[in-house]
């Protein structure tokens, strides 16, 4: 077996750089060589998992196929490499001391004084080769690359154990499989209006000071950043010219790899761990990267959606919501305009507390083509969820509600339509008249951690516009709740035009709900974002963006079908060609020969 050859992302000067898009392009970029890769996000926090987090410390919480609740980064790598991980690919100072804890008790280290180094050390590294070689595609095929990225900023304490482990790393597993990638920021501050390399400087200093020699240096900058810049870095932090990576703001996040690809990404990695890749690499290299870039750029119609929410102040409290509707809205060929509402802001209360922010909300609400109703937890803001339910049902609004969304249909519907003005969730009042929303059996009180209905779960579909978007009558997809819709108030419901068209497999767990007599309100108990890929989106994301298009029951009279330039799968890559240049000639007529001539020719 060749040896698994290893990428270290590290960060410096500040935090929230972009290293996760950037670990996540390396792998797009290497997965395109025809090599299998696969993901390790490293949180140096004491929390064993993501699961107790509130929103607003990390953004939101991912779950995988296998209930791990985890860092958002995963999700990055899964859409953009299209694999499936793992909870042990989220690696977090918790769970390494634990782990090294419980053998102390157990007596795996013979009585000896247990210490940083080498046994926390240790730990990291075994975790990491151990994790390496899980397979993450459905083939089970072992990857050959892992890519590994340490959360926080080099210098940062909590960080340290591992920046040490990493250090003994390179030398376990040789210089040829190791390859250690700083991502940093070169600011550009308004009053000089030039580039600082300082920083940068400052930050490989202090990698380099603590064992670990940056193989690459990618800078992020707001701006373009000329050659002497580039040139300067390399000088002062002893790296070639080809190893600074100069990346700026950019349109869309796919354009990243492309860039790094254009910088000789590949040519360094392929001689750096002796990859074996063949270059130069064919003319059509990465090319459904760049169609779909291109074709994020130039959307032109528009689309507004507005996001009822609790946790709008932080937009990362909603990545994988806004990636699902940026992926479905990419397939429908119009661009997203996305607005965040404050659930309490629609609520009757703020009338009289805030009348501005109140009628500002509304005023955002009725302006939007369809509205989604995410996930959340606690009683705050439910009201002002239900409230958004009953508007976009009576006005025949599209709406797709998730999780708590599905919850707050449900008591809506309850209370406005079977008149149960008592209807409530015990979440939100366990006294209340109506239990229209119970928690769920196996949910145990006290410990939060790890209590819910977690991963991948089958639901069963009737025939409906749920089972169409789908194609199929079973779907997988992964939950995250601890309330269910209680199964007694299920025929009242369904005798006044709420129906469930999805169950779990003892038909008493509702997870999917709609009004047949409206365009499209849907609502669901998992959570089908989690999903979602750039060139396959999620079937309710896609089924809300149609409908607020006004397109949904033309694309089901279709069977289902996108127009062939929006369809992922091209049958030929002459026929992505003149798709491509259909495309140049409605943005440009002028410039469809020359655009024409470049993309026959390869060159981009």
């Amino acid at each position: 077996m060749p040896d698994m050859k290893y990428i270290l992302v590290t960060g410096g000067v500040i935090s929230g750089v972009g290293k996760g898009v950037i670990a996540s392009s390396f792998g797009t970029i290497l997965k395109s060589c025809g090599i299998d890769v696969t993901s390790i996000k490293i949180d140096p926090y004491i929390n064993i998992d993501a699961g107790t987090f509130s929103p607003y410390e990390h953004g939101e919480v991912y779950v995988l196929d296998d209930g791990g609740e985890v860092d958002l980064d995963l999700g990055n790598y899964e859409r953009f490499l299209d694999i499936t991980l793992h909870r042990d690919n989220n690696i977090t100072t918790g769970k390494i001391y634990q782990q090294v804890i419980e053998r102390e008790r157990r007596g795996d280290y013979l009585g000896k004084t247990v210490q940083v180094i080498p046994h926390i050390t240790d730990s990291i590294q075994e975790w990491v080769q151990r994790v390496a070689h899980i397979p993450v595609t459905p083939e089970n095929i072992p990857p050959k690359v892992c890519i590994v990225e340490l959360g926080g900023t080099i210098g940062d304490i909590e960080g340290m154990s591992f920046v040490e482990a990493f250090r003994q790393f390179q030398f376990r597993v040789k210089r040829e499989n190791f390859c250690c990638a700083h991502v940093s920021l070169i600011p550009m501050p308004r009053s000089t209006g030039e580039p600082k390399t300082k920083p940068t400087q400052s930050s490989v200093r202090e990698l380099r000071g603590l064992g670990l020699s940056p193989d690459l240096i990618l800078c992020r900058s707001e701006k373009p950043i000329n050659h002497n810049v580039k040139e300067k870095i390399s000088n002062f932090c002893h790296v070639a010219p080809e190893q600074v990576i100069c990346i700026h703001d950019l349109t869309s996040v796919y354009h990243v790899p492309l860039l790094m690809e254009a910088q000789g990404v590949v040519q360094y990695l392929n001689e750096r761990l002796q990859l074996n890749i063949a270059l130069p690499r064919p003319s059509r290299f990465m090319q459904k990267w760049r169609n779909l870039a291109k074709r994020v750029d130039n959307l032109r119609k528009e689309v507004n959606i507005a996001l009822v929410g609790k946790y709008t102040k932080l937009e990362d409290s909603y990545a994988s919501v806004t990636k699902a509707l940026q992926h479905a809205s990419i397939a429908a060929c119009c661009k997203l305009n996305l607005t965040y509402i404050e659930a309490v802001n629609l609520e009757k209360q703020t009338k009289i507390d805030d009348p501005v922010v109140y009628h500002k909300a509304w005023q955002d609400l009725c302006k939007s083509d369809g509205v989604i109703v995410p996930g959340g937890f606690g009683q705050r803001g439910i009201e002002g969820k239900i409230e958004a339910c009953q508007w976009c049902r009576e006005t025949q609004k599209p709406m797709l509600g998730i999780c708590l969304g599905l919850q707050a249909s449900v008591i809506e519907f309850a209370r406005n339509v079977l008149g149960l003005k008592g209807a409530n969730s015990t979440e939100v009042n366990p006294e209340c008249e109506d239990k229209i929303v119970i928690d769920m059996p196996e949910h145990h009180p006290g410990n939060l951690g790890g209590t819910m209905r977690l991963g991948k779960r089958k639901t069963y579909l009737e025939p409906s516009i749920v089972s169409k978007l789908y194609k199929k009558d079973v779907i997988e997809e992964r939950h995250r709740h601890r309330y269910e819709v209680n199964p007694e108030y299920i025929e009242r419901l369904q005798a006044a035009g709420l129906r469930f068209v999805g169950r779990d497999s003892t038909r008493t767990r509702m997870e999917v709900a709609l009004v047949d007599s409206h365009p499209y309100y849907v609502s669901v108990q998992f959570h089908p974002e989690y999903l979602s890929r750039p060139l396959s989106p999620s079937p309710p994301f896609l089924g809300l963006i149609l409908a607020s298009l006004g397109k949904l029951k033309n694309y089901l009279s279709k069977g289902c079908r996108l127009s062939p330039r929006n369809q992922s799968d091209v049958s030929s890559d002459e026929d992505e060609i003149s798709e491509e240049i259909s495309s140049l000639i409605l943005i440009d007529e002028k410039k469809v020969v020359q655009n024409g001539t470049d993309i026959l020719n390869g060159v981009h």
